[in-house]
């Protein structure tokens, strides 16, 4: 933004020292005229004939009150820019630490030492938001790095299958038909995935009342063919539990958590069980399942987006993308919530969302 050329502040911080100091010089003259020099008689012989008159006062006074006028704007402008210089000083640091940032640098950090001030208090703010958005932005590069190369898989598939056709056009189609569809399909899965983790980083969703257990209810009758087919029992319980979003979100979200329960449970006579109550001002969902158990180093990353763990990958046609917590950790931040994920002893994940509670 362009701005006419103008008076710093150290300057104006200096005009001020020096303008208070003329104007207290000021009110002192005034004083001293208006209680000492008024009751001075204004004649030849002055108070009894022996102290001098006003008249001679005042010329005496007056060239040594110019002076002392003098002196004081002259000490108000030093004196007032050497103390704008030492009170600016750190803002000056903020402003270096600004345009560093500004030019893409964002490791760098202020670290302004002292006692606490309004200054400090100013750099350790700073100091977080560079470290926050230092953070964003590596996790985003990391997002994109890593897009890029799950888009890039089926598409490089599908460039394969097409070759191997071309080159032997007795190969029957369709095998090759049923191999490109299953790619496509994880291809356009991914990309919905994407979008819709945009869409709840952004908040870009018009906020309604949704009751969390009906949402529940919903996405465990959706979900209940593929529990029945790998022997899971799937139960709903708890109350009411009423927030305030997306319903559309909180749907995708519960059931990202109900099908993450189901496929990653025990090959046969498994549980998943979806709770929800309302807890005092906060809403909560509580969904857990039986499994494996999980090595506690595991957990703190199935939320990161394509970070699947070693020990949670499947071949099978819910092998997923990597992006079902993920997206559950964005809708739920979205919604001013938190996400907890704990292993539990037996072996299975226990995952607790609140959100804020509606009356």
């Amino acid at each position: 933004m362009r701005r006419r050329p103008g008076l710093s502040a150290r300057w104006k911080l200096t005009l001020s020292y020096a303008g208070f100091l003329a104007v207290a010089g000021a009110l002192l003259l005034a004083v001293v005229w208006v209680f000492l020099l008024r009751y001075v008689p204004d004649n030849s012989q002055g108070l009894l004939g022996i102290s001098p008159n006003r008249y001679l006062l005042v010329r005496t006074f007056a060239p040594a009150a110019a002076v002392a006028m003098g002196f004081l704007l002259v000490f108000g402008l030093v004196g007032g820019w050497f103390l704008a210089g030492r009170m600016l000083a750190p803002l000056t640091q903020i402003t270096d630490a600004a345009r560093t940032a500004g030019n893409g640098s964002l490791s760098h950090r202020i670290r302004m030492k002292g006692r606490q001030d309004e200054f400090r208090e100013l750099s350790d703010a700073f100091d977080s938001m560079l470290e926050q958005l230092e953070s964003h932005v590596a996790e985003q590069q990391r997002f994109a790095a890593n897009a890029s190369h799950e888009l890039r898989t089926p598409l490089a598939v599908s460039q394969a299958l097409l070759d191997v056709a071309r080159k032997d056009p007795t190969r029957a189609r369709g095998e090759l038909i049923e191999r490109l569809h299953t790619v496509n399909t994880r291809a356009i899965g991914l990309t919905e995935a994407l979008l819709l983790l945009s869409r709840s980083d952004r908040r870009t969703f018009t906020r309604e009342s949704v009751d969390l257990s009906l949402v529940a209810e919903e996405a465990a009758e959706t979900l209940l063919p593929l529990a029945e087919r790998r022997g899971i029992t799937l139960d709903v319980t708890g109350g009411a539990a009423r927030t305030s979003g997306s319903a559309e979100l909180l749907l995708r979200m519960v059931t990202n958590l109900v099908q993450n329960a189901i496929v990653h449970n025990l090959p046969a006579g498994g549980t998943v069980t979806v709770h929800t109550e309302a807890w005092g001002n906060t809403s909560v969902v509580r969904v857990e399942n039986t499994g494996p158990p999980l090595p506690p180093e595991l957990v703190p990353t199935l939320t990161e987006p394509f970070q699947r763990g070693t020990e949670r990958v499947r071949t099978d046609e819910h092998a997923g993308v990597g992006l079902g917590l993920a997206i559950v950790h964005s809708i739920v931040r979205a919604h001013d919530g938190t996400l907890d994920l704990a292993p539990r002893p037996a072996g299975g994940l226990l995952v607790t969302v609140r959100l804020p509670g509606t009356p």
